[in-house]
């Protein structure tokens, strides 16, 4: 089968703004597999099923050569229109986890999102895009996203963050989260409302408000005048409480519960 060294020739207009690199060795057959139906790779026996959302055919092909080798089952399901009401309505199929491309308008994305927050509202969302703003970010995070990579990142990160995603978790860069937790704590003070865990000690009380302000374990022992194994016993037990493994996951899950409880 002949190869081309470059796709951009064979793409219209609106595709060659693909936001992946078009310099990838792809077979003719490739380019444009996709349109006007869903696609489901043969690893059938998966337990674990991701679906990837896209208006851009070499971007679904891009995720397919990097779920290749993964034991999930990846569906690619390309959008026929970018408009809001076209995707607020959407019937996505069936997906314990959905990577969303987010190249389209934000008010396309945000219209996908809660559809898929609303018909699926047991799978996890993932969002991919070529960069990611604090304002756009923690408007995400508000809606239920779990995930947030952008395309560079995607091409490590994607198979080790799905399994977590879908288990529960969180991936997001730790310069979002530290600006998520800052802008949280700015507009509604830095005390966890008492109605969202009712048994917590006092000391446990303490390290959490001291983990919502982004310290350290050798930060909190200080401020608390405590030995840092101390803190660690009391981080252990909030995880415990709360049902996270992540500390991170303890600060979404906690600021989830604040805004669920104003």
């Amino acid at each position: 089968m002949r190869r081309v060294a470059s796709a951009t020739s064979l793409l219209p207009q609106a595709a060659k703004n693909s936001p992946f690199p078009l310099s990838w060795d792809l077979p003719l057959s490739t380019v444009f597999p996709y349109a006007g139906k869903t696609v489901a790779t043969k690893r059938s026996n998966s337990k674990l099923t991701v679906c990837i959302l896209s208006p851009h055919p070499l971007v679904l092909s891009e995720f397919e050569r990097l779920l290749a080798k993964s034991q999930f089952k990846v569906i690619l399901k390309q959008l026929e229109s970018t408009l809001a009401p076209d995707l607020r309505t959407l019937d996505p199929p069936k997906a314990n986890v959905y990577v969303v491309d987010a190249h389209a308008a934000r008010p396309a994305t945000g219209a996908l999102l809660t559809n898929l927050l609303e018909r699926c509202p047991e799978s996890r969302l993932m969002v991919v895009g070529e960069q990611h703003n604090d304002a756009n970010s923690f408007s995400m995070l508000r809606l239920g996203v779990k995930g947030l990579l952008t395309y560079v990142e995607a091409r490590d990160q994607l198979t080790r963050a799905l399994p977590l995603v879908a288990a529960g978790g969180f991936w997001v860069p730790r310069s979002v989260l530290s600006g998520f937790v800052d802008s949280i704590l700015t507009g509604q003070g830095r005390r966890l409302k008492t109605d969202s865990v009712t048994n917590l000690s006092r000391r446990e009380q303490e390290v959490l408000d001291s983990l919502l302000e982004n310290l350290s374990n050798k930060e909190i022992a200080s401020k608390l005048n405590i030995a840092e194994r101390t803190v660690k016993f009391h981080v252990s037990n909030l995880l415990s409480k709360f049902g996270v493994r992540r500390r991170a996951d303890l600060i979404l899950l906690t600021f989830q519960r604040r805004m669920a409880n104003p």
